[in-house]
């Protein structure tokens, strides 16, 4: 079914409401999974809303907290998400962060006690839009392990950036450090599909194409040990700063089971208004992204999930009939 991005927006609202969500967060993450849809990212829209409404049913996420924040230092917001979803934080980091960046020039956010972060390439771009550059790191429940181990110790760990261009389009790096965001085998396995060789590991470490085993086995990083390693730093920066919960002791973002994930999220916002004195680092940035549009070949990253966005404000989402029943049904 074709659905414009408000009736999409208000299908998610209503599921969440009906399963013990405020209106004020059934909004907030409502648009955060309906730009993911638009961006291409199906496995962090539509499909996130049974998990999302389950737990809330079931007390997993908090749906009717507000995350609140303190200022232990000029230069850090540290937020409290409160058991809650991740997006009304990252709404509160977006609000507080810019202010701060500007009047010193770099600040940062961390977040804990939180949720899913989603396609954090979103988050990071609203930031760019506000002549920012911005880093975001996230962990995620355990799904690989160390480079030569078996055991699963670090989430798939996504990492984010964006820099402003001006006249165009935010340049925006979103990727998980395994070879496919973790959300790629879930809606593999909602479907009934193998996935690709390469991306998992069953239980006892062998290669599998299976999505249902590679849910219960490990992630493939990309870039193999170096992938391992960013995995790593991602884990410090997302969890170890904001005394999260590390990936090996969250729960699952997939079902209503156990305690809340607790899961760490780490922004930084950087004004470059005064990041080298007699020079204009935007333009600099403009002149580079200039440099690379001259092979047609060459997409910057983010333009994709820009003009898909664009095109479903004009045109809707295609949304598939039995996630649409699904949403309803909650």
């Amino acid at each position: 079914m074709l659905l414009s991005l408000s009736d999409s927006r208000q299908l998610i609202i209503d599921a969440l409401v009906r399963n013990n969500v405020s209106a004020e967060n059934a909004a907030s993450v409502a648009t955060a999974l309906v730009a993911a849809e638009a961006s291409g990212q199906g496995g962090h829209g539509f499909r996130r809303v049974e998990a999302y409404a389950t737990q809330a049913r079931s007390g997993k996420v908090d749906g009717q907290v507000t995350p609140s924040f303190s200022r232990p230092a000029p230069g850090i917001l540290a937020i409290d998400a409160a058991h809650g979803y991740a997006y009304p934080a990252i709404d509160l980091a977006v609000a507080e962060l810019p202010g701060m960046a500007r009047a010193q020039g770099i600040a940062m956010a961390t977040i804990r006690r939180s949720h899913h972060a989603g396609v954090m390439g979103l988050t990071v771009e609203r930031f760019a839009q506000q002549g920012l550059l911005a880093i975001m790191v996230a962990n995620a429940p355990a799904a690989m392990a160390p480079w030569g181990g078996v055991r699963p110790i670090y989430g798939t760990n996504p990492l984010a950036f964006a820099a402003p261009v001006q006249g165009k389009g935010p340049i925006v790096v979103d990727m998980a450090l395994s070879k496919v965001a973790r959300g790629k085998i879930m809606a593999a396995r909602q479907k009934g599909v193998n996935i690709p060789e390469g991306w998992a590991l069953d239980r006892d470490g062998n290669p599998t194409t299976d999505a249902s085993a590679a849910m219960e086995g490990t992630m493939i990083p990309t870039g193999d040990a170096k992938g391992a390693a960013l995995a790593l730093m991602v884990e410090i920066l997302a969890a170890g700063l904001s005394a999260a919960h590390f990936s090996h002791e969250a729960t699952s973002l997939f079902d209503d089971k156990g305690a809340p994930p607790a899961l760490g999220q780490t922004i930084i916002a950087i004004d470059p208004k005064n990041t080298a004195p007699g020079f204009n680092p935007l333009e600099r940035i403009y002149d580079l992204a200039e440099e690379i549009a001259l092979d047609s070949a060459v997409r910057l990253p983010g333009r994709r999930g820009q003009a898909l966005r664009d095109k479903a404000a004009n045109e809707g989402i295609e949304v598939e009939d039995d996630l649409i029943a699904l949403v309803k049904s909650l």
